[in-house]
């Protein structure tokens, strides 16, 4: 049995051409993209001149639109709004949600804008009862909680560097071989 490779082409070129211009589109396509970081909690024991301890609990939050278009409408949902600022100062708004929690509501992040919100409150209230949600209207952010970390040295981000360099060399190289192979049993 002989294959056509004249039909193999006709079928797998506009396949290949399509899922190329998708993965294409996907990384050059210009949107916002909201990236929502839990940059760290705490609790503290604080001493007042007079009476008892008293713990105080806090952690912050970073909004940051990591796109190359404009996050509008950027909301954070609350189920619990207590103390609270934020960082850079810019415009915002708190709303109040039917269902009784409040909505921080800024108005648009410009793409690589970030904005950290901090929050003061006491126990019973604990972090992960403050905060329920991040959106805009292009769509809801991606949440990470974040660990400290140093950054690798510079040595070893050159050496990535020229892995994944000689690597895609590699890929292109196979690849060229193989569409050899493939025409030289063709022939």
């Amino acid at each position: 049995m002989t294959i056509d490779w004249t039909l193999v082409a006709r079928f797998a070129g506009p396949v290949l051409g399509a899922v190329v211009g998708w993965v294409l589109a996907r990384f050059m396509q210009r949107r916002p993209k909201l990236l929502s970081y839990l940059a760290h909690s705490a609790a503290t024991a604080v001493q007042p001149p007079e009476g008892p301890a008293v713990n105080v609990n806090t952690h912050s939050i970073v909004i940051r639109n990591g796109g190359r278009l404009a996050a509008h409408n950027v909301r954070i949902g609350h189920y619990a709004l207590p103390n609270f600022s934020v960082f850079p100062s810019i415009q915002y708004e708190v709303h109040d949600l039917p269902s009784g929690g409040k909505e921080i509501h800024f108005p648009v992040l410009v793409p690589g804008e970030q904005v950290t919100i901090a929050y003061l409150y006491f126990p019973p209230l604990f972090w992960h009862q403050v905060h329920s949600y991040t959106k805009s209207d292009e769509g809801f952010a991606r949440v990470f909680n974040v660990l400290p970390s140093p950054p690798p040295p510079p040595w070893l981000r050159r050496l990535l560097v020229a892995l994944v360099i000689v690597g895609s060399a590699t890929i292109v190289y196979a690849l060229v071989e193989f569409i050899l192979w493939l025409l030289r049993i063709a022939a």
